[in-house]
């Protein structure tokens, strides 16, 4: 499947911007209040070029080493957020490269976040992963152990809680992952309602290409897209060739 072009992906922009626009309409949003992340995994950086003319400025990567292939070069206002999960031996390139990590579901890789931000003096901001769909092969706290989880929270000074992350329902159906949705903006309430280290807990990762819509109406922030605006990925692209 060869990449888009230009044209092809400012088409595909202006029909997606135009399923956001009808979907906060619906529920009553503001446009303004749900940020569209390019999720640019397997998309070559020719086309992430294109999305910057275009006017992206959050980019998404599964794969640590594909995110500092592509963004470890810094450009004004673009920020990169690892979505996927992250061993604990890619936490350093991870912090070093990224604005914000939507994927972590383990008490360790906080404290050692915490600990190589302290070295670079740098505040990253971090999302928790929680396993609404409760599909073995998804990553992400269980629904049943997630509030006991964000309370075993330690206190940080770097590392800044942000909010919650979920993959919907693997489906086909939108409407399937609407409970899970609902069920991880409640926790946020929840958790926001606490203050101290949750103050400014206020973000819900949730929605792609197909779900995005159910995802809007459950309160998403964030919307992570990638086929709707990049076409078909080629997964054969080796991981070390950004061009």
């Amino acid at each position: 499947m060869p990449e888009r072009s230009f044209e092809e992906m400012k088409a595909a922009q202006a029909v997606l911007e135009s399923r956001i626009v009808a979907a906060c309409n619906k529920c009553g949003r503001a446009r303004e209040r749900v940020l569209l992340i390019w999720v640019s995994k397997f998309h070559p950086m020719e086309s992430v070029e294109k999305a910057l003319s275009l006017g992206a400025v959050d980019f998404g990567e599964n794969r640590v080493q594909e995110a500092v292939l592509k963004f470890s070069v810094k450009r004004p206002g673009v920020r990169c957020h690892i979505i996927g999960p992250v061993q604990s031996n890619k936490l350093r390139p991870a912090a070093t490269v990224a604005d914000a990590i939507h994927s972590i579901d383990d008490l360790k890789s906080v404290g050692k976040l915490e600990r190589i931000c302290s070295e670079f003096g740098k505040h990253l901001d971090i999302l928790f992963e929680v396993n609404t769909s409760e599909e073995a092969s998804k990553s992400g706290v269980s629904m049943e152990d997630a509030e006991s989880f964000l309370l075993s929270l330690p206190e940080t000074e770097f590392v800044r809680y942000r909010g919650l992350m979920t993959i919907g329902k693997n489906t086909g159906v939108a409407e399937d992952s609407r409970k899970g949705f609902a069920f991880l903006r409640n926790l946020r309430d929840k958790m926001k309602a606490r203050g101290g280290a949750f103050s400014d807990f206020s973000e819900l990762s949730m929605g792609m290409t197909g779900d995005l819509e159910v995802a809007i109406e459950e309160g998403a922030t964030m919307i992570r897209v990638g086929t709707a605006l990049f076409g078909e990925r080629d997964y054969s692209r080796p991981v070390n060739d950004p061009v």
